[in-house]
């Protein structure tokens, strides 16, 4: 309420001079950012500041002395209690409460106010209303910008199919869409307040808890993959993404979880897991039916032979000896089998010496490295290691490598094998300068059956069997080749 009397533009003493202070009153008036009208008791407008002037592109002229209601569009005046605030000023001398109006002057865009009436008086009566508009037409589109964003993400967060899940720095669930609605059978009204981690399987709820409890200190989003309990209790494997939710003071104020479930994924993996289970056993029998029909048919020939009873003794003692080696062969084919099939973990692992492992598999190959005229080199490292394994096994697997290399080097060449640490690992590398491998052929080189060699040179398991050997000690194996340069192979082995 203003009642200092020297603030009233309408004094002028005796000599018809105005009071001093006007022209500071006036300045003051127009530098005023609302719009502002002085009213009499006869709500006439005895004073109307820039700001008010301007907003609704008017003159002094036709506004000063005016009638309040005539200086509105009359749908306002109709409208809105705009005038009944005014006079209520004058009848109880108390300033009206804040009401919104939207307001288009002639030529001017439409603009949203907030408007209210205050008291202007001296001598205890009220003299003027105060009159104040307050331009909002920003804050409101700033507001409806606001709300139609939320909005979108609202109905962004509501049709995801992925479940999107906000908690609070305790981990208790603030938001709940409909796809985790419709996966779980929980109502979002049921699970808002309540603990993220009641709802996963009890495995993964430690887990869960302890990354709720970090997520203050997350300086990045967390993936895993826990699995949810629906209100039927079925479980419900889910992969998450976690990442700190903040306020606009970069502070952390729960976290965002979205899930996605892996119900189907899953399905497909083990469908084509099977598909590829099934291919895998047609490859295998298509090679272990070519394999064996060849020593076979050699044994067939031969007994039809042996059954002519005036066959020539030389022919009957050949026949006999290509039975019998054809048997021979038959029988290798299935051993190889049965070694690649067979599991390491039936055997007893004990702690080994790979340096002498190798040692021992490149005594077993030096005659056959010497018939091709190959030159050797060993670099072996002088510190002691030692490998977990089955040394038969190992010492198959090696010399298989080393059968691969010499095989690949029929003209003579180079021959090298290196042993050394590498971290966590045992690294052996065998190389050759041999033929190498065709690009197009290096992804199936440890397939069963698949070989370059000769027909009757080779059954395609040596380097299936190898591979298998190599996994069954935790251990992995790599192959780099370039054709006319030749084959490195690296096994790695995990130190006893």
């Amino acid at each position: 309420m203003i009642s200092d009397p020297s603030l009233d533009p309408g004094r002028v003493y005796a000599d018809g001079t105005r009071e001093p202070y006007e022209n500071l009153f006036r300045t003051l008036f127009d530098a005023i950012p609302s719009s502002i009208l002085l009213v009499d008791r006869r709500l006439r407008i005895v004073m109307a500041n820039r700001n008010f002037l301007q907003k609704g592109n008017r003159t002094p002229k036709d506004t000063i002395g005016h009638r309040f209601e005539d200086v509105f569009p009359p749908t306002i005046v109709e409208r809105t209690r705009i005038l009944d605030c005014v006079q209520r000023v004058f009848e109880r001398n108390e300033q009206s409460r804040s009401q919104r109006m939207t307001f288009r002057a002639p030529s001017v865009p439409m603009r949203t106010y907030h408007f209210r009436a205050l008291p202007f008086n001296w001598n205890d009566q009220v003299q003027y209303a105060l009159f104040l508009m307050e331009d909002i037409t920003e804050q409101v589109r700033l507001s409806q910008d606001i709300q139609r964003v939320e909005r979108h993400l609202a109905s962004v967060v509501e049709s995801a199919s992925d479940i999107l899940v906000s908690t609070d720095n305790r981990g208790h669930i603030l938001s709940w869409n409909k796809a985790a609605e419709r996966l779980t059978g929980y109502l979002a009204a049921e699970v808002i307040g309540r603990g993220l981690s009641e709802f996963f399987a009890p495995t993964d709820r430690q887990e869960i808890e302890q990354a709720l409890a970090d997520s203050p200190t997350l300086t990045a989003s967390r993936m895993a993959e826990w699995a949810l309990i629906t209100l039927s209790e079925e479980r419900i494997a889910v992969s998450w993404t976690l990442a700190p939710m903040r306020n606009a003071d970069g502070e952390t104020t729960g976290m965002v979880a979205a899930g996605r479930d892996l119900s189907e994924r899953h399905r497909l993996e083990t469908q084509l897991l099977q598909s590829q289970k099934l291919a895998a056993l047609g490859v295998m029998a298509g090679g272990i039916a070519h394999e064996i029909r060849n020593p076979l048919a050699v044994c067939s020939s031969a007994a039809q032979f042996l059954r002519d009873e005036d066959l020539d003794p030389e022919l009957h003692r050949e026949c006999v000896e290509k039975t019998i080696a054809g048997i021979h062969k038959a029988s290798e084919i299935i051993e190889n089998l049965l070694r690649f099939a067979r599991s390491s973990a039936a055997e007893k692992m004990t702690r080994i010496d790979p340096t002498a492992l190798l040692t021992q598999a490149l005594s077993v190959v030096s005659h056959q490295a010497h018939l091709n005229q190959l030159e050797i080199e060993t670099e072996f490292c002088p510190q002691t290691l030692a490998v977990r394994g089955v040394p038969s096994l190992l010492e198959q697997a090696f010399i298989n490598i080393l059968l691969n290399a010499i095989a690949a080097m029929p003209n003579g060449g180079l021959l090298s094998l290196s042993l050394d640490g590498d971290g966590e690992d045992v690294l052996v590398r065998i190389a050759d300068t041999g033929v190498g491998i065709d690009p197009a052929d290096i992804g199936k080189i440890f397939d069963p059956f698949y070989t370059r060699s000769p027909v009757g040179k080779g059954t395609g398991l040596g380097l299936s069997i190898c591979y298998s050997i190599i996994q069954q000690h935790r251990g992995r194996i790599e192959v780099a080749s370039e054709p006319g340069i030749g084959t490195c192979f690296c096994v790695h082995l995990p130190l006893a």
